[in-house]
């Protein structure tokens, strides 16, 4: 290959890339009454209302549910919290993101370029709240093998995005995810007014009341649990 034909195809590849960058959607995705119906920003919700102040997300009461806040070991700081309701689990996180953009897009397509790496299939198809991704991959023999299901949602807001990951029945079936979509549109995301990268995860903290034991009676119904687990 001579020089001239190796910089004509490096200057192609260039190009390519170039053209790749420029094709990531950067549009917010987000249901047209979300600043209605959810899942709100701290600033739609009227103050009077009760919540579990988790500090970035609060969570309203519902009869049958449990919250789980889940801890990264090494770090030591709460980075997710897992919401356990009518026989499904929904793990929900919330970060920061620019004014006028959104993330759900991106990060959407990033975790189908993992998991599809990882052998698992993957579809996206278009759910009540906008696009989500179906993961299906085999389930540990010791797990009882068979076909592992987890639905990916997520929602751009003012300056933030807000992601769940739904495991267990509403992952496979549609009346109990329905449910569970209810749930997901009742969170409220607090930005806060710092300034911050985008994607980098809004602070949690254990709420109010909870015990060092782990578990306390909260204005949830069941049990508020702070427990632990590997991010």
């Amino acid at each position: 290959m001579s020089d001239e034909t190796q910089g004509a195809d490096e200057i192609e590849l260039r190009d390519e890339d170039a053209q790749d960058a420029q094709e990531v959607d950067e549009s917010k995705s987000a249901p047209e009454d979300r600043a209605t119906a959810g899942p709100f920003d701290v600033s739609e919700v009227p103050g009077m209302r009760p919540y579990v102040d988790l500090g970035g997300i609060k969570v309203a009461p519902r009869e049958g549910l449990q919250l789980r806040l889940d801890v990264d070991e090494k770090a030591k700081r709460v980075v997710a919290v897992s919401l356990n309701y009518a026989e499904s689990l929904m793990q929900v996180q919330a970060f920061s993101a620019p004014k006028s953009t959104g993330l759900w897009n991106q990060v959407r397509s990033d975790i189908a370029a993992q998991t599809s790496a990882q052998g698992a299939e993957v579809a996206e198809e278009a759910g009540p709240l906008g696009p989500e991704l179906v993961v299906r991959s085999a389930a540990p023999a010791e797990q009882g093998g068979g076909t592992r299901v987890v639905r990916f949602i997520g929602v751009d807001g003012p300056r933030w995005m807000l992601r769940g990951v739904v495991m267990g029945r509403a992952a496979v079936e549609e009346e109990t995810r329905a449910r569970v979509i209810e749930l997901f549109r009742e969170l409220v995301v607090v930005r806060g007014d710092q300034p911050m990268p985008p994607s980098e995860l809004l602070p949690l903290q254990v709420p109010a009341g909870v015990q060092q034991s782990g578990q306390a009676q909260g204005p949830v119904q069941g049990q508020v649990q702070g427990g632990v687990q590997e991010a």
